[in-house]
């Protein structure tokens, strides 16, 4: 068991709150964003269960968003942290909100959030709200961590493999499509692409085999395999 078992219950009760939730997202297990202008903001982190490390992610967490929720799974006896008063007391002192998923994938809150007022950091901010939106879909489930994450440019870089199946394809040709295409060939960051001419560029063995193991991915449909990168 693992901690994205805990991530369709949290998101579901996320978006119950009115937030578009994905997962994955700047190391973030759980990005949410409200519809508000300028959006809210949401992180909120996962482990199996209320420990010390998991509020230290969210104090890290804290500086990029406007509420931070800590969630995990409720101990069996209902003697785990979530009991603790101390425990609750410093979330609470810290402006955190407790999430507790049971056994049978209901979600507990067990503290509101009350957000203080962090220093904030608007460049890792920024950062966050642009890949919540470039990406497509929800194809990363929170808590992955064997998996390579599919962020928005891996969809893109896909986008532009797909495009070169038949034959190679100058970066113009893909730019309605995907407007960053000829940043994406020319840094090359998976080994994906080749130069075959001038201003032309075609896909390499790697290329193929990422179009293999992500038939759909570009489109936010499939979830990258649990395997290794």
């Amino acid at each position: 068991m693992s901690e994205t078992t805990l991530y369709a219950p949290v998101k579901s009760f996320l978006e119950g709150l009115g937030l578009s939730v994905k997962g994955e997202i700047g190391g973030c297990d759980i990005l949410a964003v409200s519809p508000d202008s300028p959006p809210i903001l949401v992180v909120c982190e996962l482990k199996m269960s209320f420990n010390l490390e998991l509020v230290l992610q969210g104090v890290d967490r804290a500086a990029a968003c406007d509420e931070v929720w800590l969630a995990a799974r409720l101990s069996a006896r209902g003697k785990g942290r979530e009991s603790d008063k101390r425990f609750r007391a410093l979330c609470r002192r810290l402006g955190f909100g407790l999430l507790g998923v049971g056994g049978d994938g209901t979600v507990e809150p067990l503290l509101s959030p009350a957000a203080p007022a962090p220093r904030r950091d608007p460049r890792r901010r920024s950062r966050l709200v642009d890949e919540h939106r470039r990406r497509r879909g929800d194809p990363a489930e929170g808590g992955s961590t064997r998996a390579p994450i599919m962020t928005a440019y891996r969809q893109d870089a896909l986008a532009c493999a797909r495009a070169m199946v038949e034959a190679p394809q100058r970066p113009r040709d893909l730019k309605q499509a995907v407007p960053t295409a000829a940043k994406i060939l020319q840094r090359n960051v998976y080994g994906w692409f080749e130069r075959v001419d001038r201003g032309l560029y075609g896909l390499t063995p790697a290329g193929i085999e990422a179009l293999a193991r992500w038939p759909s991915a570009e489109h936010g449909e499939d979830r990258a395999p649990a395997q290794a990168a």
